[in-house]
């Protein structure tokens, strides 16, 4: 994996030093140096940082080397909720740009703010066969059968966990725990007392919606917001109260450590080999198997004891038509869409980050197909899709206020590891969340 990211930086330093930025007007169109025509340049924000940002980059400049007629500038905005934020701020003015990355819970948001181009209508208008595409990532993108954006960078949760620490404490390395009491009693095992915890997972309330996807469960009524306007949050459901059980018990008990509310948080811990299990992106995979001294190990999320698991619902994030620039610019952004979703460049983008690609195709590219003989830990994750079942739940939850609700959600974790309750953490976070909806 060293040698993978490594020959993308330096493509990305070789291509960067070679090429040179035109002069554009207002309307994002340039003259560059050497060329006779004009290539009309648009603006791409992302929130794609360290590795995943310079692969990124790489698919941008790979695009502008084979394109005659458009420039792709790609900038990064920051953080998924950074980005949204700076786009609600421009959203409606010359300013916006021509193609936007938003993360899978700004969907609703997006979809019914105004200022976007339906992808719908250049599918259409293309005939574009989306049958290419991996249609359990397009399920959770579609509104009202409609494709409002192209899914990109997609991921769901795994369970990374340290081979090397299962071994030493009489654990099978490959046979990780599948249900929630295999977790509980593994991580009573990896737990020293001391500085040494069984299982962890970051406060993001994205762990919580996989969990309960997995489990049958849905964040809110109208069967997750799919099939009509959501009234009532139901997180405080069997399936949500078992999941919190489940962990306030490993809390109780000292397996469970909270090291924070940020992505980074657990992994360092992890990297140090002071932490056996913990949830995180498949995004992050690259990175966990970079920074580990020692053999990782991937499973799929748990599942309640008893239960048949449903599989998980697709994070990460898709790209977004403006309609705030000329129709020449959406043009020239929708022909850079159709490049991202190309076999090669799916399996490439794969490959340097962990994310899994939209397109099947890319599975059989030499560039994907030599990562994952090498580093199967990859694989969890793409069986994972492959085995989820097409219900509301694994669709995801579709609502204007997700980030308002994931607040909340993270809040009722935070109280619950202080000692709350988990059923009153539970119904206050419901009800707030139903009140938010009003």
């Amino acid at each position: 994996m060293r040698k993978i990211l490594t020959g993308l930086t330096l493509s990305i330093l070789l291509i960067l030093g070679a090429c040179s930025s035109g002069t554009g007007d207002e309307k994002g169109n340039s003259s560059e140096p050497g060329n006779s025509e004009e290539k009309t340049t648009i603006t791409f924000w992302h929130a794609m940082s360290g590795d995943n940002g310079k692969a990124i980059e790489e698919i941008a400049e790979k695009f502008n080397e084979q394109s005659d007629s458009v420039t792709v500038e790609a900038i990064f905005q920051g953080s998924y909720e950074d980005l949204l934020n700076k786009l609600r701020a421009v959203g409606g003015s010359s300013e916006a740009p021509a193609l936007v990355q938003v993360f899978e819970g700004g969907t609703k948001y997006m979809s019914g703010s105004g200022f976007i181009t339906p992808m719908q209508e250049f599918i259409d208008k293309e005939q574009f066969d989306v049958s290419t595409l991996e249609p359990n990532i397009l399920s959770y993108y579609r509104v009202d059968d409609q494709l409002y954006s192209m899914p990109f960078n997609t991921s769901n949760a795994v369970m990374f966990y340290n081979k090397d620490m299962f071994k030493k404490v009489g654990l099978d390395p490959e046979n990780p725990p599948h249900t929630f009491s295999e977790v509980q009693e593994a991580a009573a095992k990896l737990t020293d007392g001391k500085k040494q915890y069984g299982f962890s997972f970051a406060t993001i309330s994205w762990f919580f919606e996989e969990l309960m996807a997995n489990n049958g469960g849905v964040i809110i009524n109208q069967d997750n917001g799919r099939t009509g306007e959501a009234t009532e949050s139901l997180i405080n459901s069997e399936e949500g109260l078992s999941i919190f059980n489940w962990i306030n018990e490993m809390n109780q008990a000292g397996t469970f450590k909270n090291f924070g509310s940020s992505w980074e948080d657990p992994r360092a811990p992890f990297f140090a080999g002071q932490l056996g299990m913990y949830f995180d992106s498949t995004a992050n995979t690259a990175e966990v198997i970079k920074n580990s001294p020692f053999e990782v190990g991937t499973a799929p999320i748990p599942v309640a004891d008893g239960k048949e698991p449903q599989g998980a619902v697709v994070g990460g994030a898709s790209v977004w038509i403006t309609n705030q620039v000329s129709e020449e610019n959406q043009n020239a952004a929708w022909e850079f869409v159709k490049y991202m979703t190309n076999a090669d460049v799916q399996a490439e983008w794969a490959a340097a980050t962990g994310y899994f690609p939209i397109t099947p195709a890319a599975y059989d590219e030499k560039a994907l197909k030599d990562v994952h003989e090498e580093y199967p830990q990859y694989l969890t994750a793409v069986k994972q899709l492959e085995n989820t079942k097409a219900n509301p739940a694994t669709a995801g939850a579709l609502f204007t206020i997700m980030p308002e609700a994931r607040m909340i959600i993270e809040t009722a974790l935070g109280e619950m590891y202080e000692g709350k309750d988990p059923k009153a953490a539970l119904d206050d976070a419901a009800k707030k969340i139903t009140e938010a909806l009003e």
